[in-house]
Order: C-alpha cells, then sequence, then structure tokens
C-alpha cells in the first residue's frame, strides 16, 4: 500500500489542542480505566472465589481473561466508529457503559453472571483505549507519535503499580463490591474530564463511512499494510506473555512464594520497570528509532526468558531470583509496546481509528486468549509463566523476522508498503 493513499500530513490534524501534559495524562488515564479494572480486582479474587463456591482456583482468572475477551473484540466495533462519527461522541458512549457495568458488578449474583457483566465492562472500556491511540495519531505521527505514546505510558504504567495496593487497602474496610463502585466513581471521573476538556481530534473532511463493506474494506486495508500487520501480530504474541502473568500473578506471589500482604509491592515492581524504559525510550527514540529499540528488546526479552525456563526446569526457583529475570524481562517489554503501536500506524492516517481498534483487538483478545490458556497450565510452579514467555516471545520475534525481510535492528526513515 502506497503510504500516499492511507497518510495524512500531520498539518492537517486539528489545530485545537490541549496542552501536551494535559493531553498526555488525559490519554493515559483512558488507558487506565482497562489497567485499573484488571490490577485492583487481584487482591480480591481469593475473597470472590470463597464467597462464588469456585472450587477450581484457576477458574478464577476468569475474572480477569473474560474482561480481556470483551475488551479485545469491542474494538473491532468502535475502530470503525471513531472514523465515521469522531472521537468524542463515541467515547461518551464507551465511558457511560463503563460506569453502568461497574455497578451491575455490584449486584451480580452468581460467578456466571458476573463473568458475563466483566466481559460487558470490557466491551465497554473497549472505546477508551481505541480514542486514546487514535487521538494520539490524529495529532502526532512517526517517531514523535513514539515519543507521545512513550509519555503517555509511563503516566498509564502508574495504574499497575498502584492499583493492586489500592485494591489491598480497600479490602480492609469493605468487600469486593467496594472496588466495583471505585471503577464506576473513576469512570464517571473520566466522563467529566472529557466533556469539559478533550476537542474533537478528527476533522469532519477525514471521516470515514460507517458500514459494514467499508468496515471490512478498512480493517483489509490495515491487514494489507506489511509494517500494521506484522507488527500488530507480534503485539498479540507478546502480551499473550504479559497476561499470563497478570492472570496468575495472584497465585505465583500467594501460592509459590506465600509474599502475603506484601503482593502488591511485588506486582508493582514489574509496571515500574516497564515504567523506567517507557521514559528511557521517550528519551531515545527519536534519535535511534523504533526499530533499533524495539527489536534489541525483544531479542533480550526472548534471551531472559529462556534462561529463566531452563532454571526453572531444574528445579524450584528462589525467590530473588525469579523476580530479578523476571524485572528484567518487563524492562524489556516497556520498549516495546509504544514502539509497536507507532511502528503499525504510522502508515494508516485517515485509518487510524481502524488502525488502533485492530492493534487493539490483537493486544488484548488475541492476547487475553493465549494468556489465558498459559495462565491456566499453572501447576504450583512458575514453569508453565516462563516457559509461555520464552514461546510467545520468540514467536513475536519470527513475525517482525518476517515483517522486516529478515533485516532487524535498522534504522527506518520511510514507511513499508
Amino acid at each position: 500500500m502506497s503510504p500516499d493513499s492511507t497518510s495524512q500530513s500531520v498539518s492537517s490534524a486539528p489545530t485545537k489542542r490541549l496542552p501536551l501534559w494535559e493531553f498526555v495524562s488525559l490519554t493515559a488515564m483512558l488507558m487506565a480505566l482497562n489497567s485499573l479494572a484488571i490490577d485492583i480486582m487481584l487482591p480480591a479474587l481469593p475473597q470472590m472465589g470463597l464467597e462464588f463456591a469456585i472450587r477450581e482456583e484457576n477458574d478464577r482468572q476468569l475474572i480477569i481473561v473474560s474482561y480481556m475477551l470483551g475488551f479485545g473484540v469491542s474494538q473491532l466495533f468502535y475502530g470503525p466508529l471513531t472514523d465515521r462519527f469522531g472521537r468524542r461522541s463515541v467515547l461518551f458512549v464507551s465511558l457511560f457503559f463503563y460506569i453502568i457495568a461497574g455497578i451491575m458488578c455490584v449486584f451480580a449474583p452468581t460467578f456466571e453472571i458476573l463473568i458475563a457483566v466483566r466481559a460487558f465492562m470490557g466491551a465497554s472500556a473497549g472505546g477508551s483505549r481505541v480514542i486514546a491511540v487514535s487521538a494520539a495519531r490524529d495529532l502526532y505521527a512517526g517517531r514523535q507519535m513514539a515519543k507521545v505514546m512513550s509519555l503517555i505510558m509511563i503516566v498509564f504504567m502508574a495504574a499497575p503499580i498502584v492499583a493492586p495496593g489500592i485494591g489491598q487497602v480497600m479490602l480492609k474496610i469493605m468487600d469486593w463490591r467496594g472496588i466495583f463502585w471505585g471503577l464506576a466513581m473513576f469512570g464517571a471521573l473520566m466522563f467529566v474530564w472529557v466533556l469539559t476538556r478533550l476537542p474533537e481530534t478528527l476533522p469532519k473532511g477525514r471521516r470515514q463511512p460507517f458500514n459494514l463493506p467499508t468496515m471490512f474494506n478498512n480493517y483489509w486495508k490495515v491487514i494489507k499494510t506489511r509494517d500494521s500487520f506484522g507488527y500488530t501480530i507480534a503485539s498479540g504474541l507478546l502480551f499473550g506473555g504479559l497476561m499470563s502473568y497478570i492472570s496468575s500473578s495472584e497465585q505465583l506471589y500467594h501460592e509459590v512464594y506465600a509474599t502475603g500482604d506484601w503482593f502488591a509491592l511485588w506486582f508493582a515492581g514489574a509496571a515500574i520497570a516497564m515504567s523506567v524504559s517507557n521514559l528511557i525510550n521517550s528519551q531515545l527514540v527519536e534519535r535511534l528509532g523504533m526499530r533499533v529499540l524495539s527489536h534489541g528488546a525483544l531479542i533480550a526479552f526472548v534471551i531472559v526468558s529462556a534462561i529463566h525456563t531452563v532454571i526453572a526446569l531444574q528445579g524450584p526457583v528462589p525467590f530473588p531470583l525469579f523476580y530479578s529475570l523476571m524485572i528484567i524481562a518487563f524492562f524489556a517489554v516497556g520498549f516495546q509496546g509504544p514502539n509497536y503501536n507507532a511502528i503499525a500506524m504510522e502508515p494508516l492516517g485517515a485509518l487510524a481509528g481502524s488502525g488502533a481498534a485492530l492493534i487493539g483487538f490483537a493486544s488484548s483478545f488475541v492476547s487475553a486468549t493465549i494468556g489465558g490458556v498459559v495462565a491456566h497450565q499453572f501447576d504450583g510452579t512458575i514453569t508453565p509463566i516462563v516457559a509461555g514467555h520464552a514461546i510467545l516471545g520468540s514467536a513475536a520475534l519470527l513475525a517482525i523476522f518476517i515483517t522486516e525481510r529478515g533485516k532487524l535492528m535498522r534504522p527506518h526513515t520511510h514507511m513499508a508498503s
């Protein structure tokens, strides 16, 4: 696909913008709606398992996985909707149903209904992720977008750092239902912030028709764009490993290593590692390029995960060694998410909504499906999780190797066709 057929220059973007710091904060908090809805729940999983009499402990992971499945699928519809109707109006609908879903979870009478409502909550949140990424692409492109996405991720990563701790504190004074009241209140706060501050970032002249043929045609254009499709696949595989860790983290830290009330602190360490690498990426990406940084980091992730797997196969892994290798792996992940997004979005221009939706689908539905399968193999040891990281990281590296026609870590100054 020719860049000229899909790209719009940054100059054609809206002239009215929020200050960079507020745009970064707002879009990061929109994305954090999703992260909070996952990570703040982790300390509550044992309590919820007891109340709903869940006999198989691994089934508690469905509270996380169902949310991510709904989150992923919904983005395929939000993308075309935002390309047709603009970012703001669709975002209002998304936030409204997120608030409603949070309240519905409070009153869920059975585990099965809770799982269904969690999927609906994830579907509601899908719009916030699509619109955050597509609005960034409306206003920025290329390495500049990668830098902005890195800044967004730095703020966004505050959610998984503090969310389990907040959830743990809330459980001291209320039961798990109070957490859902908190999520609904946060959704209402974001609704007001968007209403009062966020301008429309997609001009009417760049909007796409909305109908099924157009929707499928737009997705087909994204799939035919080599860089977009290849990095979308890589993103889904890589974040499948991340989801397997998140879904099983409560069991890893409580059952394998018995960290007790320290769970929230240890869980935060991985998010801090990713935040640090996001910050470093934001400082280096305009000089070194997205591919040099992300490819090098992916290779490091695969090597570390492979070493971790070999050690785990020998027997129980001491906690300091497990945690050190996990932190190194997640430090490498922080160089990949923002750059994969920017590389995949760069050639899309007016198809930014569809592109963000397809990438979001891969990094949530696909990753939740893969990660859920891996996490469900939890057997009281770390082996299934770290082996999953090594296998999925290798598959992501292969996808990028094919996309780049065998040429990794090269500076890239043009858009691939």
